[in-house]
C-alpha cells in the first residue's frame, strides 16, 4: 500500500493560491460592460457606469480662483475631523490644492498626496519647494493600488476622484487595509440628486450609491454634511476593531 507524505508549505500553497484565485474571481464579477457614454468608459460597478479621468491638462481647473465660492472647499476643510498629529490622504490629489490645505491643519503629521499622474505630482514638488512644506508626501499609485502605508491613517479624503476610478472595488479595499481601525473616508462627490449642479451626468454621485459602494467594503456610514453649495460630504469609518 502506498502512503503520500503530507508536505504543510506545499499545503499552505496551494491555500493561498486558491484565495487569491477567489479574490481575484470576485474582483473581476464586480464589473460589467456596455457602450461607453459620452463621459464614460462602459465599464460598470454596481450600477454606475465610471467616468472618463480627467488628464493633467486640465489641471487649471482644479486651480481656478472661483472654486473657492462654488464648492466650499474653506467649509469643506473645516469640516474634516482632523488633529494636528494626525496622518492623512489626500487620493486624486491633482495639483495639490486640498493637500496643502490638509498639510495646514496637521502640523505635526503627515499628507499624502496621491495620484496616478506623474504630471500632476511634479506639481505639487514644485509647490513644496516654493511654499517650503515638508508634511505633504507625494505618491505615485496605480488604478488599482493607492500605493499608501497599511494601518496607517486616521482620514482618506477623496475629492472628486472616486467616481473616476477605473477599479473601485480594488482602489477601495486598498484604502481600507490603509486606514487605522476606526479611520474614516472623507467622500466628496457632486449632488447627482440635484439637477441644477453644472457638472456631466457621469461626475455626480447619489449618495444612496456611495453607501451602497462604501457599504460593500466594510465601512459604515457616520453622517453626510449638507452645508456644501453643490457637493455631498460623506463620511464612513473602518470598524474600531478591524486590523485590516
Amino acid at each position: 500500500m502506498m502512503h503520500l507524505r503530507f508536505n504543510p508549505r506545499s499545503a499552505v500553497r496551494l491555500i493561498l493560491a486558491i484565495s487569491l484565485a477567489a479574490v481575484l474571481a470576485t474582483a473581476q464579477d464586480a464589473y460589467t460592460t456596455k457602450p461607453p457614454s459620452s463621459d464614460g468608459i462602459g465599464k460598470v460597478y454596481m450600477g454606475r457606469e465610471i467616468a472618463q479621468v480627467m488628464g493633467h491638462l486640465g489641471a487649471s481647473w482644479l486651480e481656478r480662483g472661483e472654486r473657492a465660492q462654488e464648492e466650499g472647499t474653506e467649509l469643506l476643510v473645516k469640516n474634516l475631523p482632523l488633529k494636528p498629529t494626525d496622518a492623512a490622504a489626500d487620493i486624486g490629489a491633482g495639483t495639490g490644492y486640498f493637500s496643502f490645505r490638509l498639510a495646514a491643519k496637521v502640523p505635526s503629521g503627515k499628507v499624502y498626496a496621491v495620484d496616478i499622474q506623474q504630471e500632476m505630482l511634479d506639481i505639487i514638488e514644485g509647490r513644496k519647494r516654493t511654499g517650503q512644506v515638508s508634511n505633504v508626501i507625494t505618491v505615485l499609485g496605480t488604478e488599482s493600488d493607492p500605493k499608501l502605508p497599511e494601518n496607517a491613517l486616521d482620514l482618506i479624503l477623496m475629492v472628486d476622484a472616486y467616481h473616476e476610478f477605473n477599479y473601485p472595488r480594488e482602489m477601495g479595499e486598498a484604502m481600507v487595509r490603509a486606514l487605522k481601525p476606526g479611520g474614516r473616508i472623507a467622500l466628496v462627490e457632486y449632488r447627482s440628486e440635484d439637477d441644477a449642479v453644472p457638472i456631466k451626468r457621469l461626475h455626480k454621485m447619489t449618495e444612496a450609491q456611495a453607501k451602497k459602494e462604501m457599504a460593500a467594503l466594510g465601512l459604515t456610514w457616520v453622517e453626510t454634511k449638507a452645508e456644501l453649495p453643490w457637493q455631498h460630504l460623506m463620511f464612513f469609518q473602518k470598524p474600531s476593531g478591524a486590523a485590516h
